[in-house]
């Protein structure tokens, strides 16, 4: 089983540097063993995502910037053979451009997407979270960033089980 960390955010607007809350997962062994979610104040006052994930300007205002979250989180970057995200290319552009927007260094890890994933190695369409979850008969809060990262993470711990199979059974 591999080492990962799964990370899913939430933005309070159309850019992918107004991250307003992340969660991560850190898996080894195919367990869950640290989890951290944190809010984020977010560049520009105007959350227009409240209605998703009722997290509004009040909320954040008076939290940290992204730059000074990041060094809290980046011990769940350590070490790890990849990154996973449910839909990834929006996790990943969110993560590269709030560490260009603080002048930090985004981990160098690839991201795996469990959108994918879940189509391909578990069959299962619709990919939306919510439907994985659901077919997996995983607990979900949707569009709280700590239970999405959580998800995720137990989508991942999925996928590797079933590949491990189709190597032991000699379907690979």
């Amino acid at each position: 089983m591999s080492a990962f960390t799964a990370i899913d955010f939430e933005t309070a607007d159309n850019g992918r540097d107004s991250a307003c809350s992340v969660g991560l997962a850190r898996v080894e062994g195919g367990k869950i063993i640290h989890t951290a979610h944190r809010l984020i104040r977010p560049p520009r006052p105007d959350i227009i995502f409240t209605y998703i994930h009722n997290i509004s300007w009040e909320d954040v205002e008076n939290e940290p910037a992204f730059g000074a979250v990041w060094p809290e989180l980046a011990d769940f970057f350590k070490g790890i053979d990849f990154i996973a995200a449910h839909n990834a290319p929006f996790d990943r552009g969110v993560l590269y451009a709030c560490c260009a927007a603080a002048g930090l260094t985004p981990p160098k890890e690839q991201f795996s997407c469990t959108v994918q994933l879940a189509r391909k190695e578990l069959g299962i369409k619709p990919a939306t979270l919510s439907n994985v979850c659901s077919r997996l008969d995983i607990p979900l809060k949707h569009h709280h960033a700590l239970s999405d990262a959580e998800a995720c993470a137990k989508i991942m711990i999925r996928v590797e089980q079933v590949r491990a199979g189709k190597t032991a059974a000699g379907l690979n």
